[in-house]
């Protein structure tokens, strides 16, 4: 059965109450992300959260949509920040390997907890749509403008980008010992300029000015 959170008052110092949530999300994960811990990390009186949030659960879900929310955000300024479709997908492929620790625990975390929660299921799959939208534009647009010669569907190629990005996400929340960062990137940028049929495919294509 879905279930649907009743989102309680705040005010202007809700978001800030919110970041203090995410960031003690990051380090204790979901379980263990309680009250007590916010209060400490955001000077905020224990009945505040209480009021603002009604439950630990309730909180920490909250603090998940909202953060995941902030992230789609920042992934359309990326985008609509560079005109030219295979450098704005350098640019969407840089930003996410470029997250923080704190931000690839986060992600984590909701990944996690959305497989057993029906509301923040119901929000993944809606932030994958959102997510995924930047890309696939800029891999539909290219080939619209003749700058590649697309061999594989464009849902497709999106899809298996961003499957890869995040199964790095993982990997580097693990502190596994590879892939590189570095590499990975490299590698990842030579096939899908190879499935996206990119005409021009110079090593200083990819190479985005900061």
């Amino acid at each position: 059965m879905s279930i649907t959170r009743r989102r309680r008052a705040g005010g202007a110092k809700r978001d800030a109450v919110l970041d203090a949530v995410a960031a003690v999300l990051a380090a204790r994960g979901y379980e263990n992300t309680r009250f007590a811990d916010v209060s400490a990390a955001g000077g905020v009186a224990i009945s505040t959260l209480q009021t603002y949030f009604g439950s630990r659960e309730d909180m920490v879900i909250e603090a998940m949509q909202v953060f995941t929310d902030r992230e789609v955000d920042a992934l359309r300024a990326v985008s609509t920040a560079e005109a030219d479709p295979w450098r704005r997908l350098v640019a969407l492929v840089d930003r996410s390997l470029h997250n923080s620790e704190s931000t690839r625990q986060i992600l984590v975390e909701f990944w996690r907890s959305a497989m057993r929660d029906d509301e923040l299921r119901h929000h993944s799959a809606e932030v994958q749509t959102r997510y995924r939208a930047p890309f696939l534009d800029a891999v539909l647009q290219g080939a619209e403008r003749g700058a590649f010669e697309l061999a594989h569907d464009a849902g497709a190629v999106t899809d298996l980008l961003l499957s890869a990005l995040a199964g790095l996400i993982v990997s580097r929340v693990q502190h596994h010992p590879t892939p590189s960062p570095t590499e990975f990137r490299d590698v990842l940028l030579a096939q899908l300029r190879l499935m996206l049929g990119v005409k021009v495919p110079t090593p200083s294509a990819d190479r985005i000015e900061d």
